[in-house]
């Protein structure tokens, strides 16, 4: 009679850990940083199609580094709760804290009960009015929630980008000066010898959740507008003032994408404003 073979949960545990670990070191990293005007995803990124970062809900946005295919069944499982718990009760409801938590339960589950662990670590960030509102929070493969202060790096070698990142970054940041800290700290990592290297704008994928903007705040920055901040034009970051109908600051790919929603908080206000009588 052939004997059944065993390991112990905790070996269980540390190959998945193992496993997955090594999956996400081997990916390209992401930063995610608070600026004076809203919140900055910069992702190192090949593809111009297959995104890692993107937008969840009105002022919730997701970045992810590590298996493609695993964060974008969360992606696409994290818009259909956001967008029904929006329906069903008020747009307001909607938190990057349940959403995190929401990702959380579900990594968790999958780290313990599937053989194989999901290779990704994710970021849901939400702009607050201010940038000590915005929340920052960290998912890892095994389900553990942190709530960053203001940054965070993940994929390859995170550890020494948030040390670069720890010193480039302050809350009060243009943006122009927090596309520049996030790729300095990307570009500290990876060279020859250990060297720093220059990372092109056409590698890198960008985007903010624009604390200025009504309704929804999440833009891309590409092509001209990319470059621009890069070398410093600091007339690339300008922005309408808040409680104004507003367009995207610099050319984006979404252009067309409608940046308001009817049942925003924002708009709510604006309409009792104009009723008669009131």
């Amino acid at each position: 009679m052939a004997m059944q073979f065993y390991a112990s949960p905790e070996q269980i545990m540390r190959d998945r850990s193992e496993l997955a670990r090594k999956g996400i070191a081997r990916g390209r990293s992401a930063v995610v940083l608070s600026y004076e005007g809203g919140v900055l995803f910069v992702a190192e990124n090949l593809s111009s199609t297959l995104h890692k970062v993107s937008e969840i809900y009105d002022r919730i946005g997701f970045a992810a580094v590590g298996r493609y295919n695993e964060f974008e069944n969360l992606r696409r499982a994290g818009v259909r709760m956001a967008d029904l718990n929006g329906l069903s009760y008020d747009r307001r409801d909607v938190t990057g804290l349940a959403l995190a938590n929401a990702f959380a339960q579900t990594l968790g589950a999958i780290f313990t009960e599937q053989s194989k662990p999901f290779e990704v670590e994710i970021c849901v960030a939400e702009v607050g009015a201010t940038p000590d509102d915005d929340s920052l929070y960290r998912l890892t493969y095994d389900g553990s929630v942190n709530d960053e202060p203001g940054r965070m790096a993940m994929g390859g070698q995170a550890e020494a980008i948030t040390g670069v990142l720890k010193n480039e970054h302050r809350p009060d940041m243009s943006l122009s000066e927090a596309v520049r800290a996030a790729v300095k700290a990307l570009g500290s990592v990876g060279g020859e010898g250990g060297a720093a290297r220059a990372i092109a704008a056409n590698q890198m994928e960008v985007a903010v959740l624009d604390r200025r903007r009504i309704g929804r705040t999440f833009r891309r920055v590409t092509g001209a507008a990319l470059t621009a901040l890069l070398e410093g034009d600091a007339s690339a970051d300008t922005a309408p003032a808040p409680g104004r109908a507003q367009t995207p600051t610099v050319p984006t790919e979404e252009a067309k994408k409608p940046i308001t929603s009817a049942g925003s908080a924002d708009l709510e206000g604006q309409q009792q404003e104009e009723q008669p009588g009131e």
